[in-house]
Formats: structure tokens, sequence, C-alpha cells
């Protein structure tokens, strides 16, 4: 699996700017197990380098795109950093293996049984979830070095950009359900200014807003 998101990091650079994985990341990607965050239908998949059903109508991320969206944001070791969309916690283990503290928002109550479950279980001590609309973050724990949206938004959450420290750096895709949706890169300078980036074209599931 990580020689595949190695192949793809080349096959994206000229749009992503990133030629390879970091360390890292791919070490992050080489320890997490994921056949312990997928159905035990989908075992035989685990470690395929493609999205996978997890219910809910929800899916499990491709692996590249995981390694991708956690190089995107630079995290570092001493980073805290925020994640719209927990599924069963695969995104966040990874996550928890390059920053020191991560906080995820889940909006579908199941799944985020599942994933704090499947965290505490595989010994992750650094991941906190709650069950909540992502749209709008989770400010108290903010601001963040980073926030990795794992479903796709119309546009750009403010409430999110908001809760960026300034120089942090956003990842989420855009776009509608369904239509074209773009890997959009968030920056916030040190004086406010928030430019975004379209990285590649993506396919997620829509961000569900909250009632």
């Amino acid at each position: 699996m990580v020689a595949e998101i190695d192949a793809m990091y080349a096959e994206t650079r000229f749009e992503t700017g990133l030629p390879a994985m970091s360390p890292r990341v791919r070490a992050a990607m080489a320890k997490v197990e994921r056949h312990r965050l997928i159905r035990d239908s989908e075992l035989g998949a685990a470690y395929r380098n493609h999205p996978l059903p997890i219910g809910h109508g929800q899916t499990i991320s491709q692996p590249y795109i995981v390694a991708l969206s956690t190089d995107l944001i630079a995290p570092q070791p001493h980073h805290s950093v925020l994640e719209i969309g927990t599924g069963t916690g695969y995104q966040a283990a990874v996550l928890a293996e390059v920053v020191q503290r991560v906080y995820s928002v889940e909006i579908l109550e199941p799944l985020a049984l599942t994933a704090r479950k499947n965290l505490q279980e595989l010994k992750y001590q650094n991941v906190e979830i709650r069950v909540g609309d992502g749209y709008k973050g989770w400010p108290e724990k903010g601001p963040f070095d980073g926030i990795v949206v794992t479903a796709a938004a119309p546009s750009v959450p403010q409430a999110l950009v908001d809760q960026l420290k300034p120089g942090g750096r956003m990842v989420i895709p855009v776009g509608a359900a369904g239509g074209t949706q773009e890997l959009v890169l968030v920056t916030k300078t040190p004086d406010g200014r928030v430019p975004q980036k379209n990285m590649l074209g993506v396919r997620f599931v829509p961000l569900v807003p909250g009632k």
C-alpha cells in the first residue's frame, strides 16, 4: 500500500507540489493498522489504495488522500489539529502519529462511538472525539495549527477558517456531492489573509450539516 501511495505522489507532484511523502507521514501510513478500522466484510481490501464503505452512507478515505491531506497541513510534533469527519478513526490515527493532539468532530453518533472504541483499542491517547456539526468546528479547543476535513463542503466554512491559527493550514474538499470537487489548501497568513489553492480533483461524500 505504501508503495502505491509513493507512486501516486510522484504522479501528482506537479498538482500538489509534493514529490514524495514526508518521512514522518510515510512512517505513520506504514504503522497505522487500517484493518482494525474497517468492517470485517472489507478485511480483504484493508491495504488496497482505495476508499471502503463503513456504513451509514460513509467511507474510509483512500490511503493516498489520507497521506496527502496529512502532509499538506505540514504537521509538526507540537501541533494541535482539528479533524472534521472522524468516520471510524483512520485519518485521526494517522494524525495522532505526527502531531501532539487531535480533536475530531463526527456528526453521526454511531461512527463517533466506533471511532472512539477503535482508537482506544489501538492505544491512541492523544485523540479526543465529539459528536457535533463539522461546519462549526470545535472552537473551545482552538485555534488549531491544522485542520483536515474528510467530506466535501459546497464552500470553505468561515467558522473553520476562524479556528485556524495565523500560519495554520487547512485541507478541505470543496464542491457538490456527486459533482466536480477539488481538494483545496487553505492557509492563514500572519497578517490575516486566507489564500486558497486548488490541489487536485477528488470525490468525497458530502459534509453533513447539523440540524
